[in-house]
């Protein structure tokens, strides 16, 4: 029989491409994991990895091999979970997905009275995009995310709509416009989260569909970083409006021919999984709180509205 430990190890290693980073995240030392790869070779009777230069790569017989571990091991997680279920347990460890922005905005403020109402719960959160998060759910490293990503088996509860903005000074002239056309913003220099953030792959999809090519001084991970430069006057910020904007700045929508450019936000989970009754209750709470302070209202307000997806 398998041992399901240096199966979890071998899995991580080839996912963060070596034994140190594997070690930080299985909270193990690199002797151990080696001692536990070399196990699983000698049980398995085949070579997993080879060694380039400093790092590891995969044999053939280790790809091979990967996808066949991951099932297992999600199916031993999937077994313990329901098991887990079926005791009607309300304490667990919750990991949930969402973007910078859902977490500062949305999750921060929601957490203190969760971990009130649910002192047995430990809610772990991690941090990405929304393609980072799909992938989170599909291998079942996470129990939930929050993203406008959806369909292929993941299913989801409606949280609250989400519009794209263009951030700039309050001296600008767009600033003072209700809603911002696209094909005129294209015309300024532009500042734009990296792709695979949801509010990006709408922008992206409005401008190929207009056939527009926006000039783009800078990409990053946070829309911190973009108002940041929106407010010395470096380029206009496209973020969600999940964003906090402060001080000298203004939030206008942006707008395709009239009609917002925008996503529905929604927590998901694995349609195949069972969850369990504290991860359940999460959904319920978080829902009921983003009906009274999802962020971005007032920006939700002045924008023409996004109809309900018939599916994410």
């Amino acid at each position: 029989m398998i041992n399901l430990r240096p199966l979890r190890t071998f899995v991580v290693t080839a996912e963060m491409g070596g034994l140190g980073r594997a070690c930080v995240r299985l909270n193990l030392s690199q002797p151990a994991a080696s001692r536990q790869i070399h196990a699983l070779e000698s049980e398995l009777g085949v070579v997993l990895f080879e060694h380039v230069g400093r790092g590891l790569r995969l044999t053939s017989q280790g790809e091979d091999l990967l996808q066949r571990s991951r099932q297992l091991l999600s199916d031993a997680d999937l077994l313990a979970e329901h098991a887990r279920a079926l005791c009607g347990g309300q304490t667990g460890t919750l990991k949930v997905a969402a973007t910078p922005q859902i977490i500062a905005n949305l999750l921060a403020p929601f957490l203190r009275s969760h971990r009130r109402r649910h002192p047995g719960v430990d809610v772990q959160l991690i941090e990405g995009s929304a393609s980072q998060q799909r992938t989170h759910l599909e291998r079942r490293e996470v129990h939930l995310a929050i993203t406008p990503e959806g369909g292929g088996g993941l299913a989801y509860r409606l949280l609250s709509p989400v519009h794209v903005l263009a951030v700039l000074l309050k001296t600008h002239p767009l600033s003072r416009r209700h809603v911002i056309e696209l094909e005129e913003l294209s015309k300024y220099p532009l500042l734009l989260l990296h792709r695979g953030y949801g509010s990006r792959v709408w922008f992206d999809a409005a401008c190929e569909s207009l056939q527009i090519r926006p000039s783009v001084l800078m990409e990053s991970t946070t829309a911190h970083t973009l108002t940041e430069l929106a407010a010395v006057g470096h380029g206009i910020a496209v973020v969600p409006s999940t964003s906090t904007i402060r001080g000298l700045l203004r939030a206008v929508p942006i707008v395709h021919r009239g009609t917002s450019i925008g996503f529905w936000s929604a927590v998901c989970w694995n349609g195949r999984r069972v969850l369990p009754p504290f991860a359940e209750s999460f959904v319920a709470e978080l829902s009921a709180h983003a009906a009274r302070a999802f962020p971005g209202r007032r920006y939700i307000k002045r924008a023409p509205p996004l109809p309900p997806p018939t599916d994410l």
